[in-house]
């Protein structure tokens, strides 16, 4: 099992920044890629951005790529999510994520076998 809980989201105005990090607790999170989605209201999950268990393959969505990176600190158990430029349609609540299947970069959601509670993130205008 792995544990994970996120952190960072908050209102930011349209063009700021704001960095999410998920902390993992459990089994070895350096065996674990890791991803990144959002849900916004009325809408469906979807994939933002993914980094494989050694940190050297990372994926992003069209929407996001160039201005959000993904990383990982193996040691202190946690992936970021630099958010950068961010526009009022990143308004979402950001969710991370981890595999115990695969190792590198992935996406699709049915991939990921842990899953945290969340944090909303809102970008005003």
């Amino acid at each position: 099992q792995v544990q994970l809980v996120e952190s960072g989201g908050g209102l930011v105005q349209v063009g700021g920044s704001l960095r999410l990090s998920c902390a993992a607790s459990g089994r070895a999170f350096s065996d674990h890629s890791m991803g990144w989605f959002r849900q916004a209201p009325g809408k469906e999950r979807a994939s933002v951005a993914a980094i494989s268990a050694n940190g050297g393959n990372t994926y992003y969505s069209d929407s996001v790529n160039g201005r959000f990176t993904i990383s990982r600190d193996n040691a202190k158990n946690t992936v970021y999510l630099q958010m950068n430029d961010l526009k009022p349609e990143d308004t979402a609540v950001y969710y991370c994520a981890a595999s115990s299947r695969y190792g590198r970069a992935t996406s699709p959601q049915r991939n990921y076998d842990y899953w945290g509670q969340g944090t909303q993130v809102t970008v005003s205008s």
